[in-house]
């Protein structure tokens, strides 16, 4: 079973999958949010707060983009109660989620005149964070105890301490490989052999002061991660 819309948002004009092609080719919908000549940025401050009551136990980051054919709204799945390893299930979620999007927006398009125009253009994605959440339900998420939390572990991991991969998906080969760490950005640690660490979102980190876990889950394997031996370069 996914989630539906609490009764608060629920709409009683047609939702945009329920919309169909006419015989001439015609896609024709309305939001009943929607309005004109709203920016993007508008758009997200009123949408964001639909989610949260549309959706109370499920949680979304709003991405936004901006390009010469248009512009898109992408809502990331960070975490929802319901077990989206099925891809029915996923498909059932996606659907329910976008149609609340879209009620913020228009669509006009025509399959024989290759036309369409829309208000902005919309995708909602399954989040490595969702994966990392429903291993914890499971049972099987994070052996590393969270002591150390990601913002903390930015400030204190240096150029210089190095980091051992001790634990990976299917026997990674870089298993017990140690490399310094050559610089740490904002988004990545850089290390050495022109190869680099990207720091995930807090909620898919551990860090027990030693060791630091990175959830990796996918809808295959929900609990994979990466563990490494962080080591200061004063102990190195």
């Amino acid at each position: 079973m996914h989630s539906e819309p609490s009764s608060a948002a629920a709409s009683t004009a047609p939702l945009y999958s329920q919309v169909t092609f006419d015989d001439r080719g015609n896609y024709l919908y309305q939001g009943d949010l929607q309005r004109p000549g709203e920016s993007l940025a508008a758009i997200v401050a009123r949408l964001e707060p639909h989610l949260r009551v549309s959706f109370p136990n499920a949680r979304f980051a709003i991405l936004t983009q901006s390009f010469s054919g248009g512009r898109k709204i992408i809502a990331e799945v960070l975490d929802a109660p319901e077990d989206l390893t099925g891809r029915d299930a996923q498909n059932a979620f996606i659907v329910t989620v976008k149609d609340q999007i879209e009620r913020f927006g228009f669509t006009r398009s025509n399959i024989y005149q290759d036309s369409h125009h829309c208000a902005f253009f919309c995708e909602v994605r399954i989040g490595q964070p969702y994966w990392a959440a429903l291993a914890d339900r499971r049972g099987s998420g994070s052996t590393v105890a969270s002591i150390v939390s990601l913002a903390a572990f930015k400030k204190r991991v240096k150029p210089g301490d190095q980091l051992k991969l001790i634990s990976a998906p299917g026997g990674h080969r870089a298993i017990g490989t140690t490399r310094t760490i050559e610089a740490v950005r904002s988004k990545d640690i850089i290390l050495e052999g022109s190869s680099y660490l990207t720091l995930p979102r807090a909620a898919q980190f551990a860090c027990d002061g030693t060791l630091v876990r990175i959830a990796i889950g996918t809808e295959d394997r929900p609990d994979a991660h990466l563990v490494y031996q962080w080591i200061p370069a004063k102990a190195a």
